[in-house]
């Protein structure tokens, strides 16, 4: 099976670029952020022209999250992450596929830090690891994947020393994400490169995609289950490169026997 997860930056505005991204990749199954778009402007006629089932959770002109399905059938579990009824931002949609928890998330990208949104980054950030403890607790292989709005370590940034302030490289932030993944998940993309500069994200300005100015803040989380049939694994970088394109690239794994 193989897996995607692609912030694309606006659905519809960039919806040839998904198209052809889905057309040329063909993943299994396609976890989707910042949709930008209600529940009723999702373009749930071009996915299924192109071959996906799809569920979503949309929000007018922010945030917004959907997984796609390529064959197999889509049974959504839920689309809020538990901890906080009076959260209302798209951020999170969870479905089974094929006896698997796929949880598609967009965590809050917390600047200016210090500050309120640093503040609501962080709470989303222990009711994410709470319910993914809750995850790990059930019977269920898990897959957490999304943008993550964190660059774990120094090795997943250009210049670090530029970002010791941000919220994504905050120690706060970094912390964060080592206690979730200290849970016993699978850092994916880092198991299958080690040692390696792996990019997911490069700005608009400065040409950073020219430059290989790049962050890695997209990223898969796997279940003790699933930690042996990870098989490859990769970022679709020339998709940055594409007109009209996201700033973020496409990043995907492979599991065997699924």
């Amino acid at each position: 099976m193989k897996i995607a997860t692609y912030n694309v930056n606006g659905v519809n505005g960039r919806l040839p670029v998904l198209l052809r991204w889905l057309n040329e990749t063909a993943p299994d199954i396609a976890c989707l952020q910042e949709l930008k778009a209600p529940l009723e402007k999702f373009p749930e006629q071009a996915i299924l022209d192109a071959g996906y089932k799809a569920i979503w959770h949309g929000q007018k002109s922010w945030n917004g999250v959907a997984i796609l399905s390529r064959e197999a059938a889509l049974k959504e579990v839920r689309r809020v992450l538990p901890g906080d009824p009076e959260d209302l931002h798209s951020r999170y949609i969870e479905a089974e596929v094929n006896g698997i928890i796929i949880a598609c998330l967009y965590l809050p990208n917390g600047n200016p830090a210090p500050g309120p949104k640093f503040d609501y980054k962080l709470k989303w950030f222990e009711r994410l690891t709470t319910h993914a403890k809750e995850l790990l607790a059930g019977k269920q292989p898990v897959v957490l994947t999304g943008d993550f709005n964190v660059m774990p370590t120094e090795l997943d940034v250009y210049k670090p020393e530029r970002w010791v302030d941000d919220a994504l490289f905050r120690p706060e932030t970094r912390a964060a994400f080592k206690k979730l993944a200290g849970q016993g998940w699978t850092d994916a993309i880092r198991t299958l490169y080690p040692d390696q500069k792996i990019y997911t994200f490069w700005d608009y300005f400065r040409d950073a995609y020219g430059r290989d100015a790049g962050l890695r803040i997209d990223h898969f989380l796997l279940s003790p289950q699933l930690k042996d049939k990870l098989v490859a694994g990769g970022v679709d970088r020339n998709v940055r490169g594409w007109e009209k394109s996201s700033d973020h690239a496409p990043v995907w794994i492979e599991l065997k026997d699924i």
